[in-house]
């Protein structure tokens, strides 16, 4: 009886960089209970596994938690290339090598562009993506600004040098590091350490197949909701999602001040030329309201209100979908990665980016004419054994 529990529980331990129970990826090869002690086996996808340490003691906490159980020995062994490829097999699906967010895909993929840099677009796409995934939602990121990449700064996906994480990989899946609920990739983790502060120098082809790969070769797995930090103005890049994500959804990010918003205009206006629709305007930099009760205007106003105007028509009005206020705690939280949101979840800034990825969870996706990816389980199928 012993044993049968302790399979549950342990079975139930998730890995952390492929978000599935240890039972669903084979990794639980088994358990036997001696008196009071559980020997658990169980073998790790790779050698040199970055979460190794972590399933253990998951693992061994799961265990020792089964009523009963007093010690707990955990045996680690590693999953054989023929076990790792039949897994990878199983977690791609029979579609290898496809672009998983095509428009029959139920994740929604939302763009947040910026007509010019410095508006606070990366932070802002950093704190909605946690928010969103505070709030229950499968979320991935994409930091397509590759030559002015900052999302694992902002996520504290860095260590104290600076350097963020390389992707684990699996054969020929890349599973992107987790933080904060939130699975990102960014070109800053492909960099040699030694070269963390060098140029991207890149020109359009070599742009457009890295965001390919980012779209095809990492293995986000189900997602409710992509998000891609987009690089300011309307180059390589805007052009190249555009091309691979016509469906996608474009939030467009300005500050209050004229000379910002008359050039977020034009991103917008050109993620349209691809087919992609302009959901909101968000206003980064508005006012904030000092200790003495005086407002602080900074940059001006009624800069997101004009974009929002700008862009919308009679049959397709687009929104102000809030406007976050200057805050020293935000650009604190962004230079030591940590969210807002999370972090310092009462201040102004934070409420209204809560609120603000309150608004785009309630979306959703339009699922009119589109066909659903329904597949019925069967014996010869594998992914009715937990694939995806």
């Amino acid at each position: 009886m012993n044993a049968a529990a302790v399979t549950r529980a342990v079975g139930a331990v998730l890995d952390p960089e492929l978000r599935r129970p240890l039972s669903e990826l084979d990794m639980l090869r088994g358990v036997e209970v001696e008196g009071t002690t559980a020997h658990v086996r169980i073998a790790l996808t790779i050698v040199g596994c970055p979460a190794a340490d972590r399933i253990e003691r998951e693992v061994r906490e799961a265990a020792a938690s089964v009523p009963g159980i007093d010690g707990v020995v955990v045996e680690v062994g590693v999953m054989t290339p023929a076990e790792r490829h039949a897994l990878t097999e199983r977690l791609r699906g029979p579609e290898r090598r496809v672009m998983p967010f095509g428009p029959d895909s139920l994740t929604r993929v939302i763009a947040v562009t910026s007509g010019k840099g410095g508006v606070g677009k990366s932070t802002l796409t950093a704190n909605l993506a946690v928010a969103l995934a505070a709030g229950g939602l499968s979320v991935g990121l994409i930091d397509a600004d590759v030559h002015g990449f900052s999302i694992p700064a902002l996520l504290g996906l860095v260590d104290d040098e600076g350097v963020p994480p390389q992707p684990t990989r699996v054969d020929d899946l890349m599973l992107p590091p987790v933080a904060h609920g939130v699975k990102a990739i960014s070109i800053g983790m492909f960099l040699p350490r030694d070269q963390r502060s060098a140029a991207v120098a890149w020109r359009g082809p070599m742009l457009h197949r890295t965001v390919q790969q980012f779209l095809t070769d990492v293995f986000f797995g189900d997602l409710d909701v992509l998000l891609i930090d987009m690089p300011p103005g309307t180059g390589d890049v805007a052009i190249s999602v555009g091309q691979l994500l016509p469906h996608a959804e474009v939030v467009v990010v300005t500050t209050p001040q004229t000379a910002a918003s008359d050039v977020a205009v034009r991103s917008g206006r050109v993620a349209r030329q691809t087919g992609q629709r302009v959901i909101g305007v968000i206003e980064n930099m508005a006012a904030m309201v000092l200790p003495d009760g005086s407002v602080l205007d900074l940059f001006g106003s009624g800069g997101g209100a004009q974009v929002a105007a700008a862009l919308s028509s009679d049959g397709d009005p687009v929104p102000l979908l809030g406007s976050v206020p200057l805050s020293p705690a935000l650009r604190e939280g962004g230079d030591a990665g940590r969210p807002i949101v999370t972090a310092v979840p009462g201040d102004a800034a934070a409420a209204e980016i809560a609120r603000i990825a309150q608004l785009l969870a309630r979306g959703g996706r339009r699922l009119s004419g589109r066909a659903l990816p329904v597949r019925l389980p069967s014996s010869a199928d594998p992914s009715a054994a937990g694939g995806r």
